[in-house]
């Protein structure tokens, strides 16, 4: 039985450097914010257990790191847990300022046990919802937290300003060691077990034994609108998010303002964020909201119990019973569907690339290879193209700007070697080699160019929705679809699409996406959950 991929995937398109700017046009900020982190074990009560957990502060969510648009950022970290650690600013394009963004291996090598490092960027023409995570290993699983960015002072929403906001992180639990776990899944080839729970801001809510009173609550006035920062920090699992009888009102995807578009629930993947307007227009009560799991790989284990959080009136009896949010069949892939297809970019027509200069094929699916473990429960891997990375022992960022030569190789095929039935077709079993090559492949790309890239999902061992990552870059989704990708049939929109940080390619299906390399020295890194 296979999961969502556990591990990401990555590959990196080095951007050329062209002519530096003079120094005073690079990002300095128009005020300078200062946050101190500290990564450390914190002893937490939670189903019936006390664990020890990473976190940051000793606060599970993180700290919120606020932000106005133009700010400079200046984050020093101190690693005081046992382990390698990095913090990954989620969505954050880090012009000019690429040595910061996070990913272990990638831009930077990790801060080790008792060592600092001091993360600084500027948010160029960004503003909307983040969020950072550790980047080495699962310890994202419980080092995260919310990255807020307000539009520069005078500069409205294009939306009804909200009563109030909140940010509502969904985020998943394990009772083991989450970093043993992770040790014993690899080396084994085995499946990662399901989380113990779903959570919202780090409560798993009163389905889940002992907690009661571990769940999370807003408390509401009636008649008024509150916009919820929706951010799925979750290891694995993509998730469903409804409130009981009322409507959400998508005003951004991705830190990126949209179209409104109103619909009973949303489907945020891993990595993704959605700020949504809620208008508190029914009769007084306590109404829940509920995450529960999104499945749609076959014979996937999951956790089947949901989270849920109050959604509570003013003069509503404290002690009163929620009412139940509807939520989609684990597998119901039209409501994953009609939600994308609701979104569209507000005002991105002018931005999208209309004319491409190079495109890549990108397939996206899971191997059999050899484990380590000489009893193997299964012998797993992901790739694309074919090709499962390898991670160097100086980061490709380094490894490149010194012109080092031996810790990866520019020759990340732009396609498959072999074109086939992605979907229904994929070779599964004997004769058939289903090993993918491993190597730290990456594929060099002139600044400016002009890129479409294909995301097609395969059927090798089994096909699902793969939730895809860029750092460094948004990208214009133009299309989407089932099935194998035709170029002769594909239905793009060029007109409206949405700019987003975080695609789920569909279940057995395609997305194509556009973007132009303009951040020098800022790699394109593909990470697939």
């Amino acid at each position: 039985m296979f999961p969502r991929l556990a591990t990401w995937l990555l590959i990196w398109f080095g951007i050329t450097f062209p002519a530096y700017p003079a120094a005073k046009q690079w990002p300095q900020g128009t005020t300078t914010r200062f946050y101190d982190f500290k990564i450390q074990t914190t002893r937490v009560n939670k189903l019936c257990n006390s664990n020890e957990i990473v976190t940051v502060n000793n606060m599970f969510p993180g700290p919120v790191v606020y932000a106005q648009e133009g700010d400079r950022l200046i984050i020093k970290v101190t690693n005081l847990s046992p382990y390698n650690a990095t913090i990954h600013w989620h969505g954050v394009r880090q012009i000019l300022s690429c040595w910061f963004d996070g990913p272990s291996y990638i831009t930077q090598c990790p801060i080790t046990p008792g060592q600092s490092f001091t993360y600084e960027f500027t948010m160029v023409k960004q503003r909307g919802t983040f969020f950072w995570h550790a980047h080495v290993s699962w310890l994202r699983a419980t080092v995260y937290g919310a990255l807020i960015v307000y539009p520069k002072a005078g500069v409205p929403y294009p939306f009804p300003f909200p009563y109030e906001e909140h940010i509502i992180i969904l985020g998943e639990y394990w009772s083991q060691d989450i970093v043993q776990l992770e040790r014993q899944v690899i080396a084994s080839g085995g499946v990662p077990p399901p989380a113990n729970a779903y959570t919202i801001n780090g409560h798993p809510g009163p389905n889940y034994n002992c907690s009661t009173n571990d769940v999370y609550k807003i408390d509401l006035v009636p008649g008024k609108t509150y916009l919820l920062r929706l951010i799925n920090a979750g290891l694995n699992t993509e998730n469903f998010f409804a409130i009981a009888n009322h409507k959400l009102t998508i005003v951004e995807a991705d830190a990126e303002y949209t179209k409104p578009f109103t619909t009973d629930r949303v489907m945020l993947g891993p990595g993704q964020t959605l700020n949504v307007l809620v208008k508190a227009d029914q009769p007084i009560a306590r109404y829940s909201m509920a995450i529960g799991p999104y499945i749609s790989a076959r014979n996937a284990q999951f956790q089947n119990i949901t989270s849920v959080a109050y959604f509570q009136y003013s003069g509503a009896v404290p002690s009163s019973l929620s009412l139940p949010a509807r939520l989609p069949n684990i597998n119901d892939n039209l409501a994953v569907k009609t939600v994308m297809d609701g979104l569209k970019g507000l005002n991105t027509k002018d931005d999208v690339p209309k004319e491409i200069d190079a495109t890549l094929f990108l397939t996206i699916g899971l191997n059999v290879n050899k484990c380590r473990s000489p009893t193997p429960q299964q012998n797993c891997q992901a790739s694309m193209n074919n090709i499962s990375f390898i991670k160097p022992t100086v980061s490709v960022l380094e490894s490149y700007y010194k012109g080092f030569e031996d810790y990866f190789t520019p020759d990340f095929p732009a396609a498959p070697l072999r074109f086939y039935d992605f979907v229904n077709g994929a070779p599964n079993s004997a004769p058939n080699d289903t090993n993918a090559m491993n190597g730290t492949r990456t594929k060099v790309i002139e600044y400016g160019t002009r890129v479409q890239i294909i995301l097609q999902d395969t059927g090798t061992v089994t096909t699902e929705n793969h939730p895809i990552h860029l750092h460094g870059y948004s990208f214009y989704v133009v299309g989407y679809g089932s099935g194998n990708y035709n170029p002769q049939t594909a239905n793009l929109n060029l007109v409206d699409p949405p700019y987003m940080n975080t695609i789920g390619v569909p279940v057995g299906g395609w997305a194509a996406i556009r973007f132009k390399a303009d951040n020098p020295g800022k790699a394109v890194e593909f990470f697939s959950w």
